[in-house]
């Protein structure tokens, strides 16, 4: 039995002895925890350990087995005289990995290209429009007005955009200011700096301290190098158990990038035969003049940009600067390409190619592909999908390419899922299954748009070097998009920097 007490005296949440059961397997056993009033914990732990499950166990979201958990708030606020009280869920605000955005007419869900298409981009809320849908907590005066968040989360300039047109960092900060809007007595927040840029960390940071002197109390899922000024006690998961520190305790300990792990380079180099980045092109992307429009937003401006076989190019910008946009009218989503002079493989846009053809060469992986694939394949059928650039295996599966799925599978360390659905398997896993669809049909183009979210440290560093060790071996060609340093492999030379849609 593991019971965890802290120095606080008066509890606002306690785990007793809980059991979560997932898919037959439990994640945790007899486990408790007493959050103090006063207390903002961080959760860490590798990827898979239960960070996210231990958020939506708290959230009510995902049942115990057995065991309780006990919300004293609500007696306080049941001693306030609160009338038509139902249920702790009112008190409690979640914003999670992944939204949940439907429609103008709310029937149906938005999907992955949405945002290109002109006409079926405007099917969806603005962000003001979102924001004043969201339920409002009565319990007390609310305290995070629209007025008040739209500025703290840097989104007035943003009020009348399409949800659907957001940078993955600026949908990150809609996410986090509906849960805040509700004035709720805890805010439960999973990993909530992912895919927000330099600037907007630092100044998240301080926007968490604000959050946690206006009486609301944080938990967060969040990397064991991303812990927030505001945070007071840590809570390390690993293997179904708990230990506990103070922020200070933590702190002070030794939390750092692992060492660069040891490929295999010939076994790779085995799955890298017969690769498209083999065959010779002269100019893999030539941009001329490149300038994309929706309505009177100008998104980019006069881009100009060359890439030739072999190169391998970090791509940077801040939040919104234009990065996703480019993007993708390389790789094929966007169709205002046929209205720019833009050359994909030595061919011009609009010349006879057809969106498959530029597909087939090209291995994509994304924050808004890994939002929007469908769960409901094995891990084996999504990664063998990407020989036929399908969100998702339409087709009977071939034995030889299903056995060359798990070869990449064992290549990212994560055979153990292979026959497991996508959805049943940790975030992690998910977003290294798309990394190895993009790399299964060893394509002339890589495009790893910030791939390296929500893996651990051991996870980051072998992804890197894997990505390294192929270019190494190969001709392949590479785009790379991070807003962390560490992050951009060794093989990048080249660099491109968007600053409001134009090249600085």
């Amino acid at each position: 039995m593991i019971r965890i007490f802290t120095a606080m005296n008066t509890p606002l949440i306690t785990l007793n002895d809980i059991n979560v059961r997932l898919l037959n397997n439990n994640l945790f056993e007899n486990l408790s925890l007493i959050i103090g009033k006063g207390q903002n914990w961080a959760i860490t732990g590798k990827s898979g350990s239960g960070k996210s499950v231990l958020l939506q166990v708290i959230a009510g979201n995902t049942a115990v087995n057995g065991g309780s958990i006990d919300y004293h708030f609500i007696s306080d606020i049941n001693q306030q005289q609160i009338t038509n009280l139902t249920t702790f869920h009112r008190f409690i605000a979640f914003a999670g990995a992944k939204h949940h955005f439907k429609t103008l007419s709310n029937t149906s869900d938005l999907y992955y290209q949405q945002r290109f298409n002109s006409s079926d981009s405007e099917d969806a809320l603005t962000v003001l429009e979102y924001l004043q849908a969201v339920k409002v907590n009565t319990h007390i005066e609310p305290y995070w007005t629209i007025e008040k968040i739209l500025p703290a989360l840097k989104l007035n300039d943003l009020a009348d955009k399409q949800i659907i047109k957001l940078s993955n960092g600026e949908t990150k900060r809609l996410m986090i200011a509906a849960a805040l809007i509700k004035n709720p007595v805890v805010l439960l927040l999973d990993n909530p700096l992912t895919g927000l840029d330099v600037q907007m960390r630092a100044y998240f940071n301080n926007l968490l301290s604000q959050i946690a002197s206006s009486g609301i109390q944080i938990i967060m899922a969040t990397s064991a190098l991303e812990i927030p000024d505001t945070i007071t006690n840590v809570a390390v998961l690993e293997e179904g158990e708990l230990q506990t520190f103070t922020a200070t305790e933590f702190k002070a300990g030794k939390h750092v990038l692992e060492a660069k792990p040891v490929i295999n380079a010939e076994g790779l180099k085995a799955l890298f035969t017969a690769s498209d980045a083999n065959n010779v092109y002269n100019d893999i992307v030539s941009m001329a003049n490149v300038h994309i429009r929706y309505g009177d937003k100008l998104v980019l401006n006069n881009i100009n940009w060359n890439i030739k076989q072999g190169e391998r190019w970090a791509l940077l910008g801040h939040n919104g600067a234009g990065k996703s946009t480019l993007l993708s009218l390389i790789n094929g989503d966007n169709p205002q390409a046929y209205a720019n002079n833009i050359v994909l493989f030595d061919k011009k846009r609009g010349s006879g190619e057809s969106i498959w053809d530029i597909k087939s060469k090209i291995g994509f992986v994304s924050p808004e592909l890994y939002q929007y694939f469908p769960t409901d394949n094995s891990c084996l059928q999504v990664i063998e999908s990407g020989f036929y650039d399908t969100l998702g295996l339409f087709r009977p599966s071939s034995k030889a390419r299903a056995e060359l799925a798990l070869e990449w599978m064992k290549a990212l360390e994560i055979e153990k899922y292979a026959r497991q659905l996508l959805k049943n398997i940790p975030a992690s896993a998910q977003r290294l299954c798309l990394l190895a669809r993009a790399l299964i049909k060893n394509p002339a183009l890589l495009i790893f748009d910030e791939p390296c979210q929500g893996l651990d440290d051991h996870q980051q560093q072998h992804f890197k070097s894997v990505v390294d060790t192929i270019c190494s071996i190969s001709n392949v060609t590479l785009i790379y998009v991070t807003h962390y340093q560490h992050e951009i492999p060794d093989s990048v030379t080249k660099v491109l920097k968007l600053e409001k849609g134009e090249v600085v």
